[in-house]
């Protein structure tokens, strides 16, 4: 093999040059030099072009992350509150304390990152950690508060500091965002009106999927998601400050009764039988906190359900057939059978829609006269604690899912299939508004047959117009109604003391028009029981002119008109605040 040839360089090329791995060859004309520094000016820009991105990118998604936090513990301190004050009183201020800490956060960024001696989000994960416990001791002092600042005054103390704070930091990284090719007028504005935005986006869609998934694990109730925000905000700003979150940690582990713990069950016992009473079992769901609660000094068991009581039954009785019911309205709801109807039929024939299970008090007795009933409750757990701890009898059919959904999806199959239907939902201190509007009374009528008998028990206060709102849908839907109260009506001078007039109100229609009477109840009606012998017929019959007066001009409540009884709730729900304060203990609530 002959040795390679020696090559000489041309003229202004390297000594290394060569194929496409060498140097590039020097441009040889003015235009050449010209294209390689337009070329190199042009990958320099790429680079810019890309480190900038990278660095927006990073300032975008920090502020974002901030933002969701923020949202969520938004939504989480106030399902955390429901408990101790009721969902309506927890939300009622809410936005308010919002609204204030954000504004105060965004004006006080450069303040506080100029006198703290350390940044600004190292105090996040502190404030998050302090919150559950900072929470517990304020919820002793809710009767002091009431109702109606109650919340407000919690979430000063606790949420407000954070959203200051969070607030506060997203101002700080978004000093960073370039906005260069936004007009001046838009660019000064827009960190604060794009993140508002955002936040409000989050807060939203975050509720909505809190309550869908609420209660699934530990880590998904209440005070358990609040640990893991802390714990989040902790990874997010980790500092040596971390060391004095160290007593909130222990308090969660050791002393905080709000945390779904055994040892934290067992210590709420500890607490709670040392006044007569105790905790047979708990757990969080999607319409709220459930509770099942023994009173021994008195002798009942009951349901709660955040703020509010789903019924109860006497544990000093000895149960024959069914339970003692504590409220007659639940036994009064069961005269729908003693409704004499054309060709009526049958127990062990006919069949009984229920929506809204309680403690299980009426489909129980339904079930034990032999009758095919039908139960719709949304609430899982209410349901599982319904059979395990209220003797819910097993043979019926249970539909865990919204009434509305189901009786939509159902509504040609189920046409005049039931003959008798008991409508029975409220929770929280207001009534779940789609479940009393025209269209979704006029669905029960569709499946009630000829001779049918619904009942419907609405729980409203006299003095206020929704009660006379709905007994106009009702009357406007079915044409042969008789109302009554559970209780006597108050005296004149018990009114102007106390201010409301709230009680069980149960209304019986037929579907065709046939006069609303009740046959005398036989032996076997009561099913052995003392509370049926005793309320099972109606006494209080209600005038119309008790409550249509205030509502006189409101006419029916529709489906797209529900804000006619969504601005009274806040007044019936601070009134059935303070009426559940007198029937349970302050102290049982507090501590759950």
């Amino acid at each position: 093999m002959m040795p390679p040839r020696k090559q000489t360089p041309k003229k202004g090329a390297s000594k290394t040059g060569g194929g496409g791995g060498g140097p590039k060859k020097p441009a040889e004309t003015k235009e050449e030099f010209e294209e390689e520094l337009k070329v190199l000016a042009g990958q320099a820009k790429e680079e810019n072009w890309i480190n900038w991105a990278i660095e927006q990118a990073i300032v975008y998604v920090k502020a974002a992350a901030l933002i969701i936090l923020m949202a969520v513990y938004a939504n989480v301190s106030m399902l955390t509150l429901s408990p101790v004050y009721g969902q309506i009183p927890a939300a009622r201020l809410h936005q308010r304390v919002v609204w204030s800490a954000l504004f105060v956060g965004w004006g006080v960024n450069v303040v506080l990152r100029r006198s703290l001696p350390f940044k600004t989000i190292s105090l996040l994960p502190l404030v998050a950690a302090y919150i559950p416990m900072a929470q517990f001791f304020l919820f002793q002092a809710s009767e002091t508060f009431g109702a109606k600042l109650g919340p407000a005054i919690t979430e000063a103390l606790t949420l407000f500091p954070l959203v200051v704070l969070s607030t506060a930091c997203i101002a700080d990284v978004l000093e960073n965002a370039d906005l260069s090719i936004l007009p001046k007028s838009i660019a000064g504005s827009m960190p604060g009106l794009g993140s508002y935005a955002f936040f409000k986006f989050v807060e939203k869609e975050t509720l909505q999927q809190l309550f869908e998934q609420i209660g699934k694990s530990l880590p998904q109730t209440r005070v358990g998601l609040e640990l893991v925000l802390a714990t989040t905000y902790s990874i997010m700003a980790r500092s040596k400050l971390l060391v004095w979150a160290i007593p909130a940690i222990l308090h969660a582990g050791f002393y905080n009764t709000h945390l779904m713990t055994p040892m934290a069950t067992s210590s709420l016992n500890t607490t709670l039988q040392a006044s007569g009473w105790s905790l047979v079992d708990r757990w969080e769901s999607n319409t709220g906190y459930i509770s099942v609660l023994n009173n021994h000094k008195d002798g009942f068991r009951t349901m709660r359900c955040d703020h509010s009581l789903l019924g109860g039954e006497w544990t000093k009785f000895g149960r024959r057939i069914v339970a003692e019911p504590i409220y007659s309205v639940f036994t009064q709801l069961e005269a729908v059978r003693l409704v004499p109807t054309p060709n009526k039929t049958p127990d062990n024939e006919a069949k009984a829609l229920n929506i809204g299970l309680g403690i299980g008090t009426t489909p129980s007795a339904l079930i034990a006269h032999g009758i095919d009933t039908t139960i719709v409750e949304i609430d899982p757990v209410v349901y599982d604690f319904a059979k395990k701890y209220f003797g819910l009898p097993l043979n019926h059919t249970a539909v865990i899912q919204d009434a509305i959904s189901w009786s939509q999806s159902n509504k040609d199959t189920l046409h005049e299939f039931y003959d008798y239907i008991i409508h029975d939902v409220f929770t929280g201190g207001a009534e779940p508004i789609p479940l009393f509007t025209y269209e979704f009374l006029s669905g029960l009528r569709h499946m009630l047959k000829p001779n049918g008998v619904i009942a419907i028990n609405y729980a409203g206060d006299f003095t206020l117009p929704p009660l006379g709102i709905v007994m106009n849908t009702i009357r406007e839907v079915f044409p042969s109604c008789r109302i009554f109260r559970e209780s006597e009506a108050p005296s004149a001078e018990t009114l102007e003391e106390s201010g409301r007039d709230f009680d069980n109100v149960i209304v019986f229609c037929t579907k065709t028009g046939e006069k609303v009477t009740f046959r005398k109840p036989t032996e076997a009606d009561y099913l052995g029981s003392l509370a049926r012998r005793a309320y099972l017929l109606p006494k209080h019959e209600v005038n119309e002119s008790a409550f249509l007066a205030a509502a006189a001009d409101a006419g029916v409540l529709r489906v797209n008109e529900t804000e006619k009884l969504e601005k009274w709730h806040d007044q019936g729900a601070l009134g059935h605040w303070a009426v559940m304060r007198t029937v349970i203990p302050h102290y049982i609530w507090e501590n759950w």
